[in-house]
């Protein structure tokens, strides 16, 4: 019998639960954190927790637009100490991003000193920068101080923060946001500010708009660093409307001629989020490692603007066909990808389309608005209050100076003879002497007059939904004269076009020299090209233990078709093959071949081309040779090959084919009767009871069929016609005389 004994010590903080419930607690727990307290944007302001904390601290600390900027440290200190209880490392660089205009669409703090470059060097650190608001954060602060939001203690309990901001525009759109949580990220474009405004107002005349309508005015993201957007319109609606999608941004660029009808291609912005500097690396490496054939060099003399000169290999290169095949090979195009992944105002994550974001924004826009007229009408209640007091005071001002001189408790004295309360008579008696003259009692009835006037106009408009939404409509008029189009900040940077139709491939192509070349893999699969053609392929040498297994002749200009054991092809340009000064380079470095893949065979492409595949299971069907490219590693996959891999790939020479089996056995039928197909496991061409398809061979049946024996002799087969059947036979026993290999060319 087992006994147990209390533990020692903190004993009774033991937990005794399954470590997978205590684990998945803690981990849900964890998750719900991240994604709504860090990760995930507001739909309503579009910030973060700590973007929200630092523009309430930078509030606090009167960090206005027209003011002296403070020590970033300062703001930093502040938000970690009373807010946000994190490094300042990461609170530092939310701060300095907020700062950054090629980072924000429409920057939100005023950074003085080194805050970073397009280059992606970092900011200077906290002790040497100065921050301040900008005009843009002021219209998202615009009514915090006048109960517009929701407060709730900081994470001490010693202090208050908002929940979410006033948010006089569209900020979630306008700047955009990204953020990686558990389980779900964020992606969302920044978008032009007067563009998302006319889209609220269309929104307000016609609450059942659909994305199409709003994307009248939303042309498309309007990227804080331009470029030319060359998404299809279609894609850019499907993108809007589920919020889900991509879209392709490209560099801007000119012409320059430099004389002699030489040019050069000047790049002046860049895709959004593209580090310069990094761009300059990846196109120097393309040059070094002959991958871009068509540029010829590139530098970098940008000062604050972008400026990046790339000179083509030759004046006769198109600069159209030279920018498209950059855009394929570099950054100078990049796709950024949209998932606008936000929290609603309950603090539900979701994906939300342009219609519910903006639909989102004005609900809060709403709420806003009434907070903060009711939150004036109890200011206005108050002074009528007090003015009321004091208007009685001036209707009796002879029997309130008796009381006042005269009465050991006026206060008490006031209530009772005038009805007043203690708020009325508290200011009745710390009015002074000098007030009580005739212009003030004007001046107060003025001020009563007004006030009321007030107090009416804003009970109308809290009775009236109609009256709230054409407010919110006026408040947004106005923050588009701030941000519109005519402004240097406003105005549209991103502009659309389509991406022009040009053949870089044959353009590369065409500057390649074409000469004859051989191409020689070894059986161990070493791949080299060999200048001109290998007449004697037994003088060519290779590593001790290998030998040669592939000898074609080609061009320079070439495609080379790889057919892999596991029905995949495989395509490298002739140009790009290693030299065979030495014994090459492995092929499997070249391409995404396994260990137990080998290689069927190797050819040229020819356009036109059709061929005959099959797999040793004895399926094939006609693949054009088009279908069989692609210059991926992975290759492509083109025949189910099954478990015996492929057999063979022939070019259709011939209207008949004829199929050999492992059991010896031989199948004549027409071709016509197998299926052109681009990919697939293709028909049965011979049927076999044990063993599989060996070989075969194609003819044309006026010419008749033959065989090469051992010896390299080539045997003509007269009765080919004994053995003609229909596709899917057994066949019968070859012939006498057939090779024993059971071949009809020797391998």
């Amino acid at each position: 019998m087992t006994v147990h004994t209390a533990p020692p010590g903190d004993g009774d903080r033991i937990i005794d639960e399954p470590l997978s419930e205590a684990l998945s607690r803690r981990y849900l727990a964890y998750a719900l954190s991240t994604i709504t307290g860090r990760a995930l944007p507001d739909v309503r302001d579009g910030l973060k927790p700590v973007h929200r904390r630092l523009l309430y601290a930078m509030r606090q600390l009167r960090l206005d637009p027209n003011t002296t900027a403070k020590k970033c440290a300062r703001v930093v200190g502040d938000v970690i100490g009373r807010f946000h209880p994190h490094g300042d490392v990461a609170v530092y660089e939310a701060l300095v991003r907020l700062a950054q205009d090629f980072a924000q669409r429409y920057p939100l703090i005023d950074g003085q000193g080194n805050f970073g470059n397009i280059d992606g060097d970092n900011a200077a650190a906290m002790r040497y920068t100065e921050c301040k608001l900008t005009d843009a954060a002021q219209l998202l602060l615009d009514g915090i101080d006048e109960d517009a939001v929701d407060f709730r203690p900081t994470y001490d309990g010693e202090d208050e923060e908002p929940v979410v901001l006033p948010a006089g525009f569209p900020n979630l759109l306008a700047n955009g946001a990204s953020g990686i949580a558990v389980g779900m990220a964020t992606s969302i474009p920044p978008h032009n500010a007067a563009e998302l405004i006319d889209a609220c107002l269309l929104l307000l005349e016609n609450p059942n708009a659909e994305t199409a309508e709003l994307m009248a005015h939303v042309k498309g993201p309007d990227f804080p660093t331009g470029g030319v957007i060359v998404e299809p319109q279609a894609s850019l609606v499907e993108t809007y409307a589920t919020g889900r999608g991509g879209v392709r941004v490209r560099a801007r660029w000119e012409k320059e001629e430099t004389g002699r009808g030489t040019y050069q291609i000047v790049v002046t912005e860049i895709p959004y989020q593209v580090k310069k500097a990094d761009l300059v690396e990846q196109l120097a490496e393309l040059i070094e490692n002959k991958k871009a054939p068509l540029l010829g060099d590139v530098r970098d003399e940008s000062a604050e603007d972008v400026r990046l000169v790339l000179e083509p290999k030759s004046r006769n290169v198109e600069p159209e066909v030279l920018m498209e095949s950059l855009f394929k090979l570099s950054a100078l195009e990049s796709r950024f990808s949209v998932n606008m992944n936000v929290l609603d105002a309950r603090g539900s994550p979701g994906v939300m389309g342009l219609r519910q974001a903006l639909k989102a924004f004005l609900d809060h826009r709403r709420e806003v608005l009434v907070r903060r007229a009711r939150h004036r009408l109890e200011k206005i209640e108050a002074r009528l209050h007090i003015l009321d007091g004091l208007l009685i005071a001036y209707l009796n001002l002879d029997e309130v100076i008796r009381i006042v001189r005269y009465e050991d408790q006026p206060k008490a004295k006031l209530i009772e003879t005038f009805e007043l309360s203690e708020i009325q008579a508290d200011a009745i008696l710390n009015t002074r002497l000098r007030q009580l003259a005739k212009l003030e009692e004007m001046e107060i009835r003025r001020e009563h007059a007004e006030l009321a006037e007030e107090r009416e106009g804003i009970l109308k408009m809290l009775a009236s939904d109609k009256a709230q939404w054409k407010l919110v409509g006026v408040g947004l008029r106005s923050v588009r004269e701030v941000l519109g189009p005519d402004t240097a900040l406003g105005k549209r940077r991103s502009t659309f076009a389509e991406a022009p139709q040009v053949d870089a491939d044959a353009a590369i192509e065409a500057m390649i020299v074409r000469e004859p070349i051989t191409v020689i893999l070894s059986e161990r699969g070493w791949i080299r090209a060999a200048k001109g053609r290998v007449e004697d392929p037994s003088e060519l040498k290779f590593k001790e233990g290998d030998k040669l297994a592939f000898v074609v002749p080609a061009e320079t200009t070439d495609k080379l078709l790889i057919f892999a054991s596991d029905g995949r092809f495989f395509t490298l340009g002739c140009d790009k093959l290693p030299s065979a000064r030495g014994h090459g380079e492995p092929l499997r470095l070249m391409l995404d071949l396994e260990d137990r893949v080998g290689i069927v065979d190797i050819f040229p492409h020819r356009p036109g081309t059709r061929r005959v595949i099959a797999s040793k299971e004895g399926y094939g069907f006609i693949l054009p040779e088009e279908e069989a490219i692609s210059f991926r590693r992975a290759g492509k996959q083109v025949l189910n090959a099954g478990a015996k891999g492929a057999a063979f790939a022939m070019p259709l020479a011939g209207d008949h084919i004829a199929v050999i089996g492992d059991n010896g056995k031989i199948l004549v039928f027409a071709l016509a009767e197998l299926p052109e197909m681009p990919r697939g496991k293709g028909v049965k061409l011979q049927s076999y009871r044990e063993g599989g398809l060996r070989d075969a061979a194609i003819f044309k049946a006026e010419e008749g069929a033959s065989w090469i024996d051992s010896a390299g002799r080539t045997r003509v087969w007269p009765e080919w016609r004994d053995w003609l059947g229909k596709r899917a036979a057994a066949g019968k026993l070859a012939p006498k005389g057939f090779p024993t290999s059971k071949r009809f060319r020797p391998k």
